[in-house]
């Protein structure tokens, strides 16, 4: 039995055995109570309560609207679903970048509102004293990356990043930067695969990547992504698991059928 099957919570200690032993982490994103709930009953390591809520949830085109309540109000309802998952949050823009003071205040806030066990902050050298101020005072924190989404206007796209050689040593340095600042994880989002293998054995805190190849050590998927909720993102990374878009378009046709022809409710659904 491994070690990730054996604890009754995961923990940032418990994901750092699973590098030592070689265990792939799986993580994936939850915005509500009833989805945390099949995830943890699942049994996947990690959720990550995501600001891609800002896309999946709110319909927004990219991730930089969703504010702080919002994602305080989501972490709050994937807690109450979740007993064995270790649960992390992503601090949304606006809420660290350039003022540590603001960001400890944010990462306290999350903490304290929602119950979760960590918080996620998008950068490296640029952002470090807000890690650092986070970090003193005991809040668990995950670093992010590669294509940073919360710097969208700043690439102008979605594209592969670290593909040329300054941008490839810079991510190598600030993955560097985060563990020696204490991050008990990265993620590494949409870069070459095999510089994603180069840091992941390079550093002894996990990297879990997205877009990142097999190399690091776990994975992380939107799940609106991989159940086929949402339909117009086709990335080369994503994999889908099922339909469910087009399982529940059929399932509402069949209800309003019923409606109208007087199929629903029968004699047997009526008091």
């Amino acid at each position: 039995m491994s070690v990730h099957q054996k604890v009754k919570r995961v923990t940032t200690h418990v994901l750092h055995e699973m590098k030592l032993r070689g265990i792939k982490i799986a993580m994936l994103t939850a915005y509500d109570y009833s989805m945390a709930r099949i995830l943890d009953h699942a049994e996947i390591d990690v959720i990550l309560v995501g600001d891609s809520a800002s896309n999946v949830m709110a319909g927004n085109e990219t991730t930089l609207p969703i504010t702080m309540d919002e994602m305080i109000y989501h972490a709050k309802s994937v807690v109450r679903g979740v007993s064995r998952a270790l649960v992390v949050v992503d601090l949304p823009f606006g809420s660290y970048q350039g003022n540590s003071k603001e960001a400890l205040t944010s990462a306290i806030r999350i903490m304290k509102e929602t119950g979760s066990q960590a918080v996620k902050i998008e950068g490296g050298q640029e952002i470090i004293e807000s890690v650092e101020r986070i970090l003193s005072a005991g809040i668990p924190v995950m670093g992010h990356l590669g294509l940073t989404p919360q710097s969208i206007h700043k690439f102008g796209t979605y594209v592969v990043r670290a593909r040329e050689e300054e941008e490839a040593n810079k991510l190598i340095k600030d993955a560097h930067i985060l563990q020696e600042a204490g991050c008990f994880a990265i993620v590494l989002e949409k870069i070459p695969a095999k510089l994603a293998e180069k840091v992941a054995k390079e550093l002894t805190i996990p990297l879990i990547g997205i877009g990142a190849g097999s190399g690091v050590d776990g994975q992380v998927l939107v799940l609106h992504d991989i159940l086929g909720i949402t339909q117009e993102f086709s990335p080369r990374f994503l994999r889908r698991y099922h339909n469910l878009f087009e399982e529940i378009k059929g399932a509402v046709k069949s209800y309003i059928s019923d409606v109208k022809s007087l199929n629903f409710p029968n004699e047997k659904e009526q008091y």
